[in-house]
């Protein structure tokens, strides 16, 4: 199935299915994911946090992210591979065209953008090069510092409405999907119901969207360093991890 193929099966979705997504950073992660027949494999630029380090996303950059799309790539997934157009990658029509084809030759399917109205035309650019695109508005990760840290959205009326335009300006643009981060659960119901794409909640509550995106590291217990209130671990790979190395240097080294 080519990516033109992936992105329409999202947009197919609406009203008929719900989609699930996760990040994944790696070929065996990529595998194993694909294996249980996850929608979508999100290679988030959270990778900058939850692999590499950095406290948020906006040190993550081109090359780090066609790094852990190309070792996703590898794994052929039949799920969708999204990869995030880092922070200062689409500041201009130009070179988001630029940044989008290479991480189209890595191995992705279709990228993700931050921002509503006004990255339509970047989205329209994009998708006249046939680049499927899947937008992003809500809580921005590559604006934290800028907005003063991670708050929920849509909280008045106002900026309710101005997220629901964002949505319908990038359906128009050609979007194939809309993921909605931290927005307050009712305005996230809203979107969803104003708009004819797939829409993939984070934070936005359960039912509230199309379809729901978690970061793996979340899912699975092992990043306990940080964990967003919303999550929902499935595991506690951390201690899990933790014992086996201590067993395992209990084994060489002795008592």
């Amino acid at each position: 199935m080519n990516s033109a193929e992936k992105a329409q099966l999202l947009r197919d979705c609406k009203g008929k299915s719900r989609i699930s997504a996760l990040t994944a950073y790696d070929y065996p992660m990529a595998r194993l994911l694909d294996e249980v027949d996850i929608d979508v494999l999100l290679v988030g630029d959270s990778l900058g946090m939850v692999v590499l380090g950095f406290p948020d996303t906006t040190h993550v950059t081109m090359a780090h992210m066609l790094h852990h799309t190309a070792a996703v790539a590898r794994a052929k997934p039949r799920a969708l591979v999204l990869g995030d157009l880092p922070i200062h990658s689409y500041d201009s029509a130009s070179q988001a065209l630029d940044s989008a084809k290479q991480l189209i030759d890595a191995g992705a399917d279709a990228v993700k953008l931050e921002g509503g109205i006004e990255q339509s035309d970047t989205v329209r650019g994009l998708r006249a090069a046939s680049i499927e695109v899947i937008g992003h508005i809500g809580m921005l990760p590559q604006q934290v510092l800028e907005q003063g840290g991670y708050r929920k959205k849509g909280k008045t009326p106002a900026a309710a409405e101005q997220l629901i335009r964002d949505a319908q300006a990038l359906e128009a643009a050609g979007v194939c999907a809309i993921v909605l981060e931290s927005i307050v659960p009712d305005v996230a119901r809203q979107i969803t119901q104003a708009v004819g794409v797939s829409t993939i909640g984070i934070g936005c509550g359960e039912t509230t969207c199309d379809g729901e995106v978690a970061v793996i590291t979340d899912l699975l217990g092992s990043f306990p360093w940080f964990v967003p209130p919303f999550a929902q671990p499935e595991a506690d790979l951390a201690e899990h991890i933790k014992s086996a190395a201590k067993a395992y240097r209990q084994r060489v080294c002795g008592a």
